[in-house]
């Protein structure tokens, strides 16, 4: 990299040090432009993204289906408030509620916001469905979860660093192992004003963590038989990621609750939907919730057009053949690695956990090589490496990009 070069990343990373937040420790590369499953940094410089916006650009950087209809919709409307009618929302409610298979959706923007709006429901049921006193309802969590920021999210969470000196925190909430069913069997049978169970299908965040087998499906059964709600985030894991339209479809689950966002823009747009069925979305009035942006037209336009490409292109089918030939052929290159130790995953959703202690930076460094090497991936839990391609990836970039990570892997052997 030349000297010019360097200095306008330099330039647009001390902008951002200077007046943003410092709430977040970006890998150093400066992204201006990206095209399908690539990006290049404003020096001109083209990486493959292993990353994708945190599965939120499944369906590739800016695909011309969805930009065309954020694009077109912008022209003639934005938003209305819900203070009105407008002429898309509709449309997308009942496109997305068929293309999930449920009655009712409720619109958002963010991630985080999805899972406040099913907490709130889910409460909501148990006051006025389930029966449960006012204000005794808990909801069983997960440890290791990874549901967002906001105070009432950080209440359950475990991340020393999410919660912090941001107390007091949210009452209500009750912590399991992840991936113990007989954790959850005890509350639930012991615990009469238990509402809900909130679940990652895989923990993402926390490294990539793939769930026993038959583990969500009976985990349902134990909810069915208790009448509580199975709540599935699938934020990160839904819209074909792990090679299933959901997550929760590798065991034939149907949750009560289910949590979208990210890629059901494609990554164009803030887009995030909670959905269920008549008898528990029913407990939602008016005045009960609501969100100025959630459901505006660009949303909706975006949200419709983004789910028809995952259909149109199959990219549940392709995430699914390749993420087993990443791994397969990880695997290969892990059998005679003490640098690497396991890669574990689902269809495009996978990581690979280096062999050093989490409060290390080998796995940091190894992004660094990989970033010099043309390949953009970010640490996850200090010596776990998330990786995460846009779907429309083929064959062809994926054995390029195997190749790139083995030989930078091989650069840290000891």
């Amino acid at each position: 990299m030349s000297v010019l070069e360097q200095k306008a990343s330099q330039q647009a990373i001390d902008l951002e040090n200077k007046y943003g937040a410092h709430n977040y420790h970006p890998l150093p590369v400066v992204l201006s432009r990206g095209e399908g499953v690539y990006v290049w940094d404003v020096d001109g410089k083209k990486y493959y993204d292993f990353l994708s916006a945190y599965s939120a650009v499944n369906q590739g950087h800016c695909h011309p289906k969805i930009v065309g209809a954020m694009t077109e919709q912008a022209k003639t409307l934005t938003l209305t408030s819900r203070a009105f009618y407008n002429d898309m929302l509709g449309k997308y409610e009942k496109f997305a509620c068929e293309f999930f298979s449920f009655d009712k959706l409720l619109p958002m923007n963010t991630g985080a916001e999805a899972v406040e709006t099913a907490l709130k429901i889910c409460r909501k049921w148990a006051y006025e469905k389930k029966g449960i006193e006012a204000n005794d309802a808990e909801i069983v969590v997960c440890e290791g979860n990874f549901h967002g920021r906001t105070t009432t999210i950080i209440s359950f969470s475990n991340d020393p660093v999410a919660r912090k000196n941001f107390g007091p925190y949210t009452d209500g909430f009750i912590k399991i192992e992840y991936d113990n069913l007989e954790a959850l069997e005890k509350h639930l049978e012991s615990n009469k004003n238990i509402a809900g169970f909130l679940v990652e299908p895989i923990q993402g965040e926390a490294g990539v963590y793939v769930p026993s087998e038959g583990y969500l499906s009976k985990a349902k059964a134990l909810c069915e038989k208790h009448n509580v709600l199975f709540i599935a985030d699938e934020v990160q894991t839904g819209i074909a990621r792990t090679g299933k339209l959901l997550a929760v479809d590798h065991e034939n689950v149907k949750p009560d609750i289910l949590i979208l966002g990210k890629a059901m823009s494609g990554g164009a747009y803030p887009v995030s939907a909670v959905l269920a069925n008549d008898e528990i979305m029913g407990v939602i009035k008016p005045g009960t919730h609501g969100s100025t942006f959630g459901g505006n037209p660009v949303a909706a336009a975006v949200a419709i057009a983004a789910l028809s490409v995952v259909k149109d292109e199959n990219l549940a089918e392709n995430a699914e053949r390749l993420g087993k030939l990443f791994r397969s052929e990880l695997n290969k290159y892990i059998e005679t690695s003490n640098i690497a130790t396991l890669v574990r995953g689902k269809g495009l959703l996978n990581a690979v956990v280096i062999n050093d202690s989490e409060d290390s930076d080998t796995a940091w460094n190894i992004c660094l090589k990989l970033r010099d090497n043309g390949l953009l991936a970010k640490p996850t839990h200090g010596n776990i490496i998330r990786f995460a391609p846009p779907l429309v990836m083929n064959e062809e970039q994926l054995m390029d990009c195997v190749a790139i990570i083995i030989e930078t892997l091989k650069g840290f052997e000891k």
